[in-house]
């Protein structure tokens, strides 16, 4: 069996032990006091810099004729208006960490509002988001991006990592590459919403809008159920919003106009979490190996570039520092993972491939993991040979 060739992390990650890591107090003390510090009004303001920046191209896209010539121009726009509304997923993403504000309830407002037009259940993800960063690459209680196991025997492992390496192998790495990008960048995130897809076993089959039978009900432990329901609403009356829309102006305004930006801005929701939780040098851990630290600490820093970051808020360049403390702002971020990075110089992952050749090496090569020495640290597989 071929072990999957190393990415820009060079093997890094999987030399790192549980003695290697330091503790939380360690890492408070080598950290900017003012990096905890959240400012209401900053976080406004960046508010208010991604609501500018969307108006603008709001502007630009009613100037395109809704026409079958115009359909290049329409497909950029998607692009482009889907890129700058994925600030908006950001900033939400930060209310739903208490990283936005200290009043609670303004925090919570804006959270809602805006995962609610972007047709995100806000409390539902809230709740799903913080088992994920519990359990982060951890092989059965992970709660996203969860490897399929090739042989495993271990409780609440997902099996079925040898007939994925079969269909890698039929299919051959380009064909096996594109179905994989297409099922996590285009079918992924509604997937995981209604059905916990690539999440652990741990926690069933879920559904972010309905948290009881059929579904699983492990995640939506008590208050949690009445907050599903609420952010039921939200995205309810945003429904219903996008209906009247269509029947005033037209569906095919609303596809131009919504539907095909919000598509993009899903496909960056995934791309990024499948870039920080998913590299073929990254293990997935069992229970005896596992740690909160250590699964922070295999989450991995990539180059963006300063517009991606400036329109992202740097969600993807500082995501190692997130993990360690999802309460501390994005706007004070950067200046915290360079902290680590340089207290912590063999333990932090940063990936200096470029992004495109990242996800294509993930997409063709991180197929299933595997324990070969039964040590709890599963590492990737694969080839593209018939498997005996």
């Amino acid at each position: 069996m071929k072990t999957t060739k190393l990415s820009g992390l060079r093997g890094k990650a999987l030399q790192i032990e549980l003695n290697d890591l330091p503790s939380l107090r360690k890492i408070n003390k080598i950290l900017p006091r003012h990096c905890f510090s959240i400012n209401t009004l900053t976080s406004l303001k960046f508010l208010l810099q991604s609501i500018l920046i969307q108006v603008l191209v709001v502007w630009l896209g009613l100037s395109i004729p809704l026409s079958k010539s115009m359909i290049p121009f329409w497909i950029l726009y998607s692009i482009l208006s889907g890129t700058t509304a994925m600030g908006f997923w950001v900033i939400a993403h930060e209310c739903g960490h208490g990283a936005f504000s200290k009043n609670r309830y303004l925090e919570n407002f804006i959270g809602y509002i805006l995962h609610s037009f972007l047709l995100v259940p806000y409390f539902s993800w809230q709740r799903s988001h913080s088992v994920h960063h519990r359990f982060t690459n951890h092989i059965s209680k992970g709660e996203t991006h969860v490897p399929m196991v090739i042989d495993g025997n271990g409780i609440n492992e997902k099996k079925g990592g040898k007939k994925e390496l079969e269909l890698s192998a039929s299919l051959g790495r380009t064909k096996y590459g594109i179905l994989q990008l297409f099922l996590h960048l285009i079918v992924g995130w509604p997937a995981y919403l209604l059905t916990g897809s690539t999440g652990g076993l741990e926690y069933g089959m879920s559904n972010h809008f309905w948290p009881q039978k059929p579904f699983s009900k492990k995640i939506w432990l008590s208050k949690w159920v009445n907050k599903v329901w609420i952010s039921d609403i939200g995205v309810g009356l945003m429904l219903l919003l996008l209906l009247i829309s269509s029947y005033k102006y037209g569906f095919i305004s609303l596809l131009a106009m919504y539907i095909g930006p919000l598509l993009v801005v899903n496909f960056w929701l995934v791309l990024y979490t499948w870039l920080h939780h998913t590299d073929t040098d990254v293990p997935h851990l069992s229970n005896d190996q596992f740690s909160f630290i250590r699964g922070a600490f295999l989450t991995i820093d990539r180059p963006y570039g300063k517009l991606i970051n400036f329109l992202h808020h740097n969600i993807g360049s500082t995501h190692v520092i997130h993990h360690i403390y999802p309460n501390i702002p994005h706007y004070h971020a950067k200046e915290a993972s360079l902290s680590i990075k340089k207290h912590f110089p063999n333990i932090y992952l940063f990936n200096p491939e470029p992004i495109h050749k990242a996800i294509w090496n993930i997409a063709c090569n991180c197929i299933a993991v595997y324990s070969e020495k039964n040590d709890g640290k599963y590492i990737w597989k694969s080839y593209y040979k018939k498997v005996k």
